[in-house]
């Protein structure tokens, strides 16, 4: 049995998708005065900058990803050139293929620790581990700016600028 494109005369089927409820993850995300408390480095700071999020027509949510990442750049008031690593939720290769290109970034210059493809595609622990890979690869490489986005439910995209500060 062949499985139907998502739209007509498309490519992609509903068949790479899993059940939104097959896994759950949780992260904290508190104050300043809190986070000192409970972190484990001392020469480590995590700080959310920004986010950004946009909706477009149903079956194209790889297109969503750019005005979602763009607004968080807008909303952190940085440029993509001032981004230190870039993460992707990706179920998709053409996801990555259309960020790289609407973004004027080489593809080999994020995911550097591989593709979210290789996770499964479930969105909350895919999107989570996603972001702690962003965090440790910025602390490798001395902190800066990280980007983190990824879509979802077909028309959907969501971005995310963390700062990492490491002394």
């Amino acid at each position: 049995m062949k499985l139907k494109p998502v739209l007509p005369g498309g490519t992609v089927t509903y068949g790479t998708q899993t059940h939104p409820g097959d896994a759950n993850c949780g992260v904290i995300v508190t104050t300043k005065e809190k986070a000192n408390q409970l972190r484990k480095r001392e020469d480590v700071e995590i700080k959310i900058v920004s986010y950004g999020e946009y909706k477009t027509k149903k079956g194209y949510m790889a297109m969503a990803i750019i005005p979602a990442a763009k607004k968080a750049l807008e909303n952190a008031e940085i440029s993509i050139k001032d981004v230190s690593a870039i993460k992707t939720h990706n179920p998709f290769a053409v996801n990555d293929a259309y960020f790289c290109k609407e973004m004027d970034i080489d593809l080999k210059d994020m995911n550097n620790y591989g593709s979210s493809l290789i996770y499964g595609h479930p969105q909350a622990p895919t999107m989570m581990r996603i972001i702690i890979e962003l965090i440790e690869e910025l602390v490798e490489k001395g902190g800066g700016y990280g980007l983190a986005d990824g879509c979802a439910a077909g028309d959907t995209g969501a971005a995310l600028i963390l700062d990492v500060k490491v002394d």
